[in-house]
């Protein structure tokens, strides 16, 4: 998949590198974007997929609605309402919503606790 995801700020981008692998450039705005860095993200994205995951909050949306005019074509990914922002979102949830915009093949799922894995009924 040759595509791109732009976010509100670094700690955002931090939150998605924890559950993505580096092969999925990942772009932020550092708040609402100006001509200069609306164009920059322009000419980094070129033709490649767009996915745009802001914050629920009404600083999100304004700069969600600003890029869906830069990039008519954007997927959405969104945060559920009560998460203050995706920098806050639970990883789960974040893996959820990746997986329902396709980078299933990206996820870096975390380990799964060796504890978990036994029963105490299957000895």
């Amino acid at each position: 998949m040759d595509s791109v995801i732009i976010v509100e700020g670094k700690n955002d981008r931090s939150r998605l590198r924890r559950v993505l692998d580096s092969s999925v450039p990942i772009y932020c705005t550092f708040g609402t974007p100006g001509t200069e860095q609306l164009e920059k993200l322009r000419r980094e994205v070129g033709d490649r997929q767009v996915f745009l995951f802001t914050d629920n909050d009404s600083s999100g949306k304004r700069i969600r609605g600003i890029l869906r005019d830069l990039f008519p074509d954007a997927e959405h990914i969104y945060t559920r309402r009560g998460y203050s922002g995706v920098e806050h979102t639970p990883e789960e949830y974040l893996i959820a919503q990746l997986e329902k915009a396709g980078f299933e093949a990206q996820i870096m799922y975390p380990a799964t606790d060796p504890a978990t894995q036994w029963s105490k009924d299957e000895f």
